[in-house]
């Protein structure tokens, strides 16, 4: 796919560039506890401030605030950030201004019109480097390339490219991993997969409607009946083209009487069992067989897509199987892409996020893309790119590994 790079804009010195970067950083009170998505586009921004840009007016969401001021997503911890990493690199903070939570304004999330004329106006360029927002039709994702000469940020361009490349030419064997707690989430997702991928891995809530639709017994556990019927079909799918889909055949599951989750004193009992499990019993792990069989596979992928955790590892009693996958995607001789949410979550608990190839910023972004092969974002900069007669660069922004 090609789109608009930072060097396809019209010479920077002495323009306005509006940015959206994507701050939506996770926060406990107003301390950000993971940085990542503020350290990324500082190449971006730097770029452009060295080019000679008059001014660079960033700006971002942040959580949820429904379309009105709220002080639990107030902007300021992020700005304080984004200063300190500027000087860092010895930017001029001075010619850098960041918005406040665009999602304040409920004309963010309705892309109304009078929201972005109000953003482009005095603009002379516009940058996207906001990936993990690129699936969402917002005025600050779609609006702005209608009206400004437009291109990609070194974020945005870096994930198109590592994403294309897994659906275009992806080294063999390919090897995706899937879990998470439905398969109507991921169905779309799944059957996109299975045209490219070589063995597709299920684990997580969603391998009990798989598990179903091979005649057994989930239990007590996570259960999409109306999905059931398109588990059956998508095994038989991939057996008719050679592909292979593995379920779990080992399932750690809690007593009927447990309680499970993020800081809950242990109550109920654990116990191992094959792919069937009691009436009542929910299964929330993967077994040992199970992980062991997963991570033998990931260790042979030339290309390996991980994303969704293998059961509730928020819960240290049922972390394992979730850990085995994230240390053999870690520690895989082939190209390793996590694709976000809670599966980057999880790398970053285990000590892992440095070790993967690529770690996307997007977790729904990046799934909607393997869907669907685009997103709103990325074709309102390849509009724009046409419209003002810009030839979309071919030049790749990085390696591919």
């Amino acid at each position: 796919m090609q789109l608009p790079q930072l060097e396809d804009l019209p010479p920077v010195r002495g323009k306005r560039v509006l940015v959206r970067c994507d701050f939506n950083v996770p926060l406990a009170g107003d301390v950000i506890t993971d940085d990542l998505r503020i350290r990324l586009p500082i190449d971006t921004l730097t770029w452009l401030l060295d080019q000679g840009a008059e001014k660079l007016t960033v700006c971002s969401h942040l959580g949820r605030p429904k379309g009105k001021p709220d002080p639990k997503y107030d902007i300021a911890p992020v700005r304080r950030r984004l200063y300190e990493l500027l000087e860092d690199r010895d930017a001029s903070t001075e010619r850098v201004e960041l918005l406040e939570n665009l999602r304040f304004n409920p004309g963010e999330e309705a892309n109304d019109p009078a929201f972005v004329a109000s953003l482009v106006e005095n603009q002379d360029l516009y940058v996207d480097d906001a990936f993990g927002a690129a699936h969402r039709a917002h005025a600050s994702i779609v609006g702005p390339p209608a009206f400004l000469p437009s291109a990609a940020g070194r974020v945005l361009a870096r994930e198109v490219e590592v994403l294309d490349g897994l659906l275009q030419e992806p080294r063999r064997p390919f090897v995706a991993v899937l879990g998470g707690a439905k398969v109507s989430d991921k169905l779309g997702v799944i059957d996109a997969l299975l045209g490219k991928v070589d063995t597709l891995l299920v684990g997580g809530g969603m391998c009990f409607t798989f598990l179903a639709a091979q005649g057994h017994d989930p239990g007590g556990s996570l259960l999409e009946h109306s999905q059931v019927e398109n588990c059956a079909r998508l095994l038989s799918a991939a057996e008719a083209s050679g592909k292979r889909i593995l379920v779990p055949t080992d399932i750690i599951a809690l007593s009927p009487d447990g309680v499970f989750g993020a800081g809950r004193a242990p109550e109920g009992e654990m116990e191992q069992f094959g792919p069937d499990l009691p009436e009542g019993w929910l299964g929330l792990d993967i077994g040992p067989g199970t992980a062991a069989a997963f991570a033998d596979e990931i260790a042979s992928g030339a290309t390996v897509f991980w994303n969704g955790p293998m059961g509730v590892f928020e819960d240290p009693r049922f972390a394992a199987g979730t850990e085995v996958v994230a240390e053999a995607v870690a520690s895989t001789e082939g190209f390793s892409v996590v694709g976000g949410g809670d599966s980057a979550s999880a790398l970053k608990e285990f000590g892992l996020d440095d070790q993967v190839d690529h770690l996307s910023t997007g977790g729904g972004a990046s799934l909607e893309f393997i869907e669907k092969g685009d997103l709103p974002g990325l074709a309102a900069l390849r509009d724009s790119a046409a419209r003002t007669g810009a030839s979309p660069s071919t030049k790749s922004t990085a390696q591919s590994g």
